[in-house]
């Protein structure tokens, strides 16, 4: 399995970004896809997930309101629409996939496929 996730940058306190998950090699019934975040010296923080079918969806409490989690299952796309962005969403964001489909999803260790990670910068 390989997830290459795209669509980071640097963005203003306010404006809102959209990064997406491309996966490839995906052979597996059912999944969970994740979007977790690693700031600077600081652990690992479980941002969405949403289920293989799309119908749930999982937040982390930081983000939710703001943040929205969807999959394209015909175009093997998992994104992440980020609204109302605060300096304290700066981070690295990670997609990944958990084979288990675990719920409640929030358990970063539950993932065992990770991308390399998009740096997502909010400025105030």
């Amino acid at each position: 399995v390989q997830l290459v996730e795209s669509g980071g940058g640097l963005a203003q306190a306010g404006d809102s970004l959209r990064i997406s998950c491309a996966a490839s090699g995906l052979s597996f019934s059912r999944y969970n896809m994740g979007w977790i975040r690693q700031a600077p010296g600081k652990e690992r923080e479980f941002v969405a997930a949403v289920s293989w079918t799309g119908d749930i969806t999982e937040y982390g409490d930081s983000v939710k309101g703001r943040f929205f989690i969807s999959i394209d299952n015909a175009k093997n796309t998992v994104y992440l629409r980020m609204n109302s962005l605060k300096p304290e969403d700066t981070a690295v964001y990670y997609c990944a996939a958990d084979f288990a489909a675990r719920l409640p999803a929030e358990n970063t260790e539950g993932y065992s496929a990770w991308g390399q990670g998009t740096q997502v910068t909010v400025s105030s």
